[in-house]
């Protein structure tokens, strides 16, 4: 028995809630139970200097974990004057997730840089951040869009992201922190709306993983990254 009382391929309650910052050209609350994450993407009129003149945009993101996100209180990265390397890892992943999706030269040579900040944290804040992170990106290239900066929509396809683990021996969807903190095996899996693989991160915690559990884990992420893009597409309907 999970310690949610969760079936093996059951995600979280996850909802999407768009247009929850007043400035920002996209936004989206994600929560996948008792993780939130604010996502926020912003328009820059001009992209970064190494793409100037090549006529293509580009898609980056920053992440961060709030203070007090966790039980006890975590100090800003800011005082200690560089982001930690789990920060620069999960904010490269979620730009790279987002890029797989998006055709940087319809954008021109702009950039958006989405924000993912998590206030509460109960594990998969990453695979929440991404999932997120996409309604923020569409609603940017819908705002975009209707103020005729660009013509088309960048986006190519839904992305989105889960973790699953193997807990007590048994493959689960979605991890909590209860199970991510004492799983066996801790997998993450980046997918686009079509089936494409964008990332697989897989560690085993003491005792190897075989093939087959893989293979396991991957078929219950296709399951549970089918349920997200729905939610995506209910979202932006």
């Amino acid at each position: 028995m999970r310690p949610s009382k969760r079936a093996t391929d059951a995600l979280r309650t996850v909802t999407l809630e768009r247009s929850v910052a007043r400035y920002a050209e996209g936004s989206c609350l994600v929560t996948f139970g008792e993780t939130k994450v604010l996502c926020t993407a912003s328009l820059e009129e001009r992209g970064p200097p190494w793409l100037r003149g090549s006529g293509k945009g580009w898609v980056t993101a920053e992440y961060a974990m709030l203070p007090r996100a966790t039980h006890e209180r975590n100090r800003r990265e800011v005082t200690a004057g560089k982001p930690s390397g789990r920060t620069q890892e999960i904010q490269r992943l979620i730009g790279r997730s987002l890029r797989a999706v998006t055709n940087l030269p319809a954008i021109g040579e702009r950039q958006i840089t989405v924000d993912c900040d998590v206030f509460q944290a109960d594990g998969g804040t990453r695979t929440a951040a991404i999932t997120g992170a996409w309604i923020a990106l569409h609603d940017c290239f819908s705002w975009m869009r209707g103020r005729s900066i660009i013509s088309v929509d960048p986006l190519r396809d839904h992305v989105a992201a889960i973790s699953c683990g193997i807990y007590k021996g048994t493959p689960v969807l979605d991890l909590d922190y209860a199970e991510d903190s004492a799983a066996e095996t801790d997998a993450n899996f980046v997918m686009t709306g079509s089936g494409g693989l964008v990332e697989v991160q897989g560690t085993a915690e003491g005792k190897p993983f075989s093939e087959e559990e893989l293979l396991s884990l991957l078929r219950l992420a296709k399951g549970g990254i089918a349920e997200l893009v729905a939610l995506q597409k209910q979202a932006i309907a």
